[in-house]
């Protein structure tokens, strides 16, 4: 059987080798050899960071009216190019940066406004659709959801609105968050900041493609397959999925059911490293406690260790060679600080998509064409095989990789002999990295074989997401560092991966690699020129 695997395997290389310059020629000549970026950031309020925004308007040099103003102003320069934000509520948001002036200008300043009790008063705050924001819309991407608004907040948006953030926009995802790119038939599709032909991930990419264009700081995302950092990574942006169980996932749509409530998790899309921490100490609230956020990490006691592809999956591609010399920049330069760096070979992770497949079919939830038909509590769904037929006529209320999901979940036995098989070795995998990673080690791994790809590209490389979707499976917590930009003008970058509960290490390596390779880079602002900024 490795033998057969192994002829399988040069063989589909070799066809890759021969089909993907094909396909990117064709997918060239249809989007054009580049597209428009969003126009370079002029206002430097724009470029502070949350926390550092929090500390200027508490010390009022500047009012949180201004840096509303500032965000709302860019949001409505960016969106017309874009398509991230989905809903505003700007003037809403406006009145409540009014009120933070208005409380910090009495003599004594209420205690309710302590750094202690709102860390980040008065920073704007993005949240993706798929979140209830009271009063805000709820569909999800899903036509039929079309009216539907949040009657109260979110687990997490809560917690941020209760640290003095204040939302101003709700941004795009997936119909019903389960795909790679973010698309739907309620608002459409979101374009890449730095080149509109290109995609910005998914589900959560409404929100980090407007935080890369510089019109929001920090969003909320959810991640059950890399939804977090997928988007971070094809915006340049950072995201954090966390350990398990560390941040509720309570007020998205839709909800986890089955094994997915072991894989979903809800964590930040932030512009810079330092509000990753802060951010996720919020988010988690009592959870905070277990990931030791405020231990302070010394680089020389850090193992680093690498691994350049998926150990040769048959149903993903090859990681292109420009991410790998970015990832061999980054590992050079960790040892180079004092960490102790060593390459390592994961055999287990050519299984990835089997053993993610395997852990969401564990449990036996609702199938997503039930929620297609918003059949969660009758149990109806969705006809895929007839949507497929309107969707060939344009009479579908669906996009097609909804569709083409409905239909492998079809064909997918209610009993797989293979998955306890499957969940063995993801144990096995798990021992493994934890045993391998321990309380100081960390991995440097792919977020994707290949730089944001052309709009609808991902139907032809659907399994590509199954680089951030093991880690879902391993319930390991997972930084997405952005790492400059590619000689196209797209943005680099890998994953941080920890042993369980080692967030607070993975969020360091981000923040060392953040300091060595300058993380964010503006769109509009090329290659060559952003390293001669640095």
């Amino acid at each position: 059987m490795s033998v057969l695997r192994s002829v399988l395997y040069y063989v589909i290389s070799a066809f890759t080798l021969i089909a993907k310059p094909i396909m990117v020629a064709i997918f060239r000549l249809i989007y054009g050899e580049r597209g428009q970026s969003v126009p370079k950031v002029t206002n430097p309020l724009l470029l502070e960071s949350a926390t550092s925004l929090a500390k200027k308007i508490r010390s009022r040099q500047v009012t949180a009216e201004t840096v509303m103003q500032a965000f709302i102003q860019r949001a409505k320069e960016v969106n017309p190019i874009i398509n991230a934000i989905v809903a505003e509520r700007y003037e809403e948001a406006l009145q409540e940066a009014r009120e933070v002036d208005r409380q910090l200008s009495q003599d004594s300043i209420p205690e309710e406004l302590s750094e202690g009790n709102k860390p980040l008063l008065g920073v704007p705050l993005t949240v993706k659709e798929a979140f209830a924001l009271e009063g805000m819309p709820n569909t999800s991407g899903l036509v039929s959801r079309k009216g539907v608004k949040a009657e109260s907040d979110s687990a997490s948006v809560h917690r941020l609105k209760g640290a003095g953030m204040i939302p101003f926009a709700c941004t795009n995802t997936s119909e019903l968050c389960m795909w790679y790119e973010s698309a739907n038939n309620v608002y459409g599709r979101t374009k890449n900041a730095y080149d509109d032909t290109k995609i910005v991930g998914g589900s959560s990419g409404g929100e980090g493609c407007i935080i890369s264009a510089g019109a929001s700081l920090m969003g909320v995302g959810s991640d059950i397959g890399g939804s977090i950092r997928m988007p971070a990574f094809f915006n340049g942006v950072f995201g954090h999925r966390p350990s398990k169980d560390i941040v509720p996932n309570e007020g998205q749509h839709p909800p986890a059911t089955g094994g997915q409530v072991e894989l979903l998790a809800t964590g930040p899309i932030c512009r810079y490293a330092e509000d990753l921490a802060p951010s996720l100490r919020i988010m988690a609230g009592p959870g905070a406690s277990k990931i030791k956020l405020d231990t302070k990490v010394d680089i020389n006691q850090l193992r680093i260790y690498s691994m350049e592809e998926d150990g040769g999956s048959l149903l993903t591609g090859r990681v292109d060679t420009q991410l790998k010399q970015a990832q061999r920049k980054a590992f050079q330069h960790l040892a180079s600080l004092g960490a102790k760096a060593e390459p390592v070979n994961l055999n287990l992770m050519k299984y990835s998509l089997e053993m993610w497949s395997a852990k969401m079919a564990a449990g036996k939830g609702l199938k997503f064409a039930c929620f297609m038909a918003q059949g969660e509590k009758t149990g109806a769904k969705v006809n895929c095989f007839l949507e497929i037929l309107k969707w060939v006529v344009r009479q579908s209320d669906h996009t097609l990789p909804a569709i083409g999901l409905g239909i492998v979940e079809t064909f997918t036995p209610l009993e797989d002999p293979n998955v306890p098989k499957l969940l063995i070795l993801l144990q096995a995998l798990h021992d493994q990295l934890t045993s391998l990673l321990g309380d100081s080690g960390v991995l440097l791994y792919p977020s994707h074989p290949n730089p944001a790809p052309y709009h609808n590209m991902p139907i032809l490389t659907p399994f590509n997401f199954t680089y951030t979707a093991v880690f879902n499976a391993l319930g390991l917590p997972v930084t997405q560092v952005p790492l400059g930009l590619s000689r196209e003008g797209l943005p680099l970058g890998l994953q941080v991966v920890g042993a369980p509960y080692q967030d607070h290490l993975t969020i360091a390596v981000a923040q060392y690699l953040e300091k060595g390779f300058g993380g964010w880079v503006p769109p509009g602002v090329g290659e060559a020129e952003s390293r001669k900024e640095d």
